[in-house]
């Protein structure tokens, strides 16, 4: 399990069950169906990342760029295997995302993280840092916008900051 192997590319098709059983086992992550999952290997690959060691799915970002402004990039969920956190992998393949192609224009970030999710706020806090952008939290959606049981989200915006 060394850091070295590790691979971090973008997913095909056939990552998409591996996917899926990550972020099964990613509590307290919303687990999609499966049939998302497909769809964001096939549609929105140029848009994702896997992290891979020995050919299994350790690690899954996804995102897309926001319908309503194309220097904005949504980034959707994070999941990191548990035998696999604290190696900075979720940090190598959100960098890996954003300094690829398809991003070369993204000039602002967005995410929505639930405030017990620490790991994920870290993640952000030290992504905001490498990337010298200034953040922003604002209410997302509250217990009250769900059916199901479900925390707040909070919406953290990542920008440049204004020198």
């Amino acid at each position: 399990m060394s850091n070295n192997n590790i691979k971090i590319i973008n997913p095909s098709k056939e990552d998409s069950k591996g996917i899926y059983k990550l972020i099964k086992r990613s509590k307290p992550l919303d687990l999609n169906s499966e049939y998302l999952y497909l769809l964001q290997t096939i549609y929105f690959n140029e848009t994702c990342m896997v992290a891979k060691d020995e050919g299994k799915v350790i690690g899954f970002v996804s995102g897309f760029i926001t319908p309503r402004d194309q220097k904005t990039f949504f980034v959707w969920q994070v999941a990191v295997d548990g035998k696999y956190r604290g190696k900075n992998i979720a940090f190598r393949m959100l960098k890996a995302l954003f300094d690829s192609k398809p991003l070369e224009d993204i000039q602002s970030i967005e995410t929505t993280i639930s405030p017990s999710n620490i790991a994920s706020q870290r993640v952000f806090e030290k992504f905001a840092g490498e990337l010298d952008f200034d953040k922003e939290i604002y209410v997302f959606a509250t217990k009250s916008d769900f059916e199901e049981a479900h925390e707040d989200e909070l919406l953290y915006m990542l920008k440049p900051k204004i020198k």
